[in-house]
């Protein structure tokens, strides 16, 4: 297995989730290593030498000036566990829990946290063991780090909280006793540092990015097939049109969408129709689905530099070198994260307005809500319901989080980022628009058999069998929350993209294009 070595090489979106879900290992190299001996090493003359420095020797947030003596600094840091593990609410997906504990020990390796090196080798215990802590999913105000989360994502180091451990969440004694192993002791500081982070947020946004990529390449194709079934045109996504404005995303998708429909029989069938332009979820779909294509790279790009960050506090650069600053500070992440739940939620909007237009019947070939045996059959009628449904509920999810501040810890921390709930909300729209992509899909896979004989693509005629295997084309009204569910199934497993993307390879077909390289995970 292909290692990746923590505090050295530079994390990626694609290196964590690799991680996360055991595909590569994380390892503690002989240079990181070097660095945290050396960082632990400053810390500890600190603390014998008595000199005063934030969460070493102090309390915290409003209590920065009491000061601690040398013999309670160990007690400190156990107490700062047990008082901040306040979260509440369901527990966060399990792989979300493990890509906190990643991020933290990629942070923690860099040297500047003051952290023993038997405390990173227990967490990488927890990870290559699977053995995952349960972190409550509210409770961050993602400022000082996100506090809540973070403790109770540590509780089990010093054999507190409680733990997945064989299919169950169980006491963290118990899977002690069970795995024969003693909570471990921690040293001054260290309480802080496991605790002080964005950890929380971060680990929601590679989430939401990984999602958002899959809705996004999926949108593309789901598209392109309405479009064939309305008959649309491919002019509008003209190479020479889209460099006169030329934004990444937006050439990005007019690429894909030309490839996708290149030699369509559907395409050609109204070459000379009267028709002059089609509607503007057809029309713009480069311009919409591309500056959604935008704001996930903006969140990317800003989340790499975060992956790769220091952010507890203080930071200790030496024994001499210590300085309590705002590195824990979630706004950097909050803003991107705001703006991507904004450009899901747009990428849904633009598809259940392609849902009501294949469902109009003024479109020469299509009945109406795509059943030619309508009245006693309601055909399509309803699930564009669901998705109109949807589509709203993302609008009222759509305030950004960030705009709001609550001051904390007694004013102490008085502007905070809301980046937690930014992130969380983010994923929520993403649930979303994957159930509005699935409803598109559907009524999508409907109106191109109509157009049948003809053939479009190699790739969307590929991805329209896709669909037909595991969903029959409609006669007549049926529970259609079961095809719903399963084109669903289908956009989130990533069934969709790999067959459209795997049929492009094999027959040379470039769905790339020249920005490729910037919509990717690594």
């Amino acid at each position: 297995m292909e290692k990746f070595h923590y505090g050295e090489a530079r994390l990626t979106v694609g290196l964590a989730l690799e991680i996360e879900q055991g595909q590569r290992q994380g390892i503690i190299g002989p240079a990181a290593r070097e660095k945290v001996l050396r960082s632990y090493e400053a810390v500890q003359n600190i603390v014998n030498s008595e000199k005063v420095v934030y969460g070493i020797n102090t309390g915290f947030g409003s209590l920065c000036t009491t000061i601690i003596s040398k013999e309670d600094t160990q007690k400190l840091q156990y107490n700062i566990l047990r008082s901040h593990s306040v979260g509440v609410g369901e527990p966060v997906p399990l792989s979300v829990a493990r890509l906190m504990m990643i991020q933290k020990l990629h942070s923690l390796c860099q040297g500047y946290s003051g952290v023993a090196l038997s405390t990173l080798e227990r967490i990488i215990w927890h990870i290559d063991h699977n053995i995952t802590p349960l972190v409550p999913i509210q409770g961050s105000v993602g400022a000082s780090g996100d506090l809540a989360p973070l403790a109770h994502l540590f509780l089990p180091l010093i054999g507190l909280g409680k733990v997945w451990y064989k299919g169950q969440y169980v006491e963290t004694v118990e899977m002690m006793q069970a795995e024969n192993i003693q909570p471990i002791e921690l040293g001054a500081k260290e309480g802080l540092a496991l605790i002080n982070g964005t950890q929380f947020i971060t680990a929601y946004a590679i989430k939401a990015t990984e999602r958002l990529l899959n809705c996004l390449d999926a949108a593309d194709i789901i598209g392109a097939m309405s479009l064939e079934g309305m008959l649309g045109s491919v002019k509008p996504f003209d190479e020479h049109l889209h460099q006169l404005r030329a934004y990444d995303g937006s050439q990005h998708v007019a690429h894909r969408l030309r490839n996708l429909l290149s030699d369509s029989e559907m395409i050609a069938s109204h070459k000379d129709c009267g028709r002059v332009q089609d509607p503007y979820s057809l029309r713009c779909m480069p311009q919409v689905h591309g500056a959604s294509r935008n704001s996930w790279l903006h969140l990317k790009e800003m989340l790499e530099n975060e992956l790769n960050a220091v952010t507890d506090n203080p930071i200790i650069f030496s024994e001499e070198k210590t300085i309590s600053g705002g590195n824990f500070h979630g706004q950097l992440l909050a803003l991107p994260l705001d703006y991507a739940t904004l450009g899901a939620s747009e990428l849904g909007n633009i598809s259940d307005r392609r849902v009501y237009l294949l469902l109009e019947g003024s479109i020469v070939g299509l009945p109406t809500l795509l059943m030619k045996n309508t009245g006693i059959n309601s055909g399509f009628m309803i699930p564009q319901y669901t998705s109109a449904a949807l589509a709203s509920e993302n609008k009222s999810l759509c305030f950004p989080a960030s705009a709001d501040s609550i001051p904390t810890s007694l004013g102490q921390e008085d502007h905070v980022s809301m980046g937690s709930i930014s992130g969380r909300k983010t994923n929520q729209v993403i649930d979303n628009l994957e159930y509005i992509l699935a409803v598109e899909l559907l009524c999508a896979a409907q109106a191109f058999d109509f157009r049948k004989p003809l053939k479009s693509s190699v790739v969307l005629d590929g991805c329209h069998q896709l669909i037909r295997q595991h969903i029959d084309h409609a006669e007549e009204d049926r529970i259609f929350a079961n095809d719903i569910e399963k084109t669903h199934e289908i956009i989130v497993s990533k069934q969709l993209v790999k067959h459209a993307h795997q049929l492009a390879i094999d027959n040379h077909i470039n769905l790339k294009g020249e920005h490729h390289e910037l919509f990717g995970l690594y």
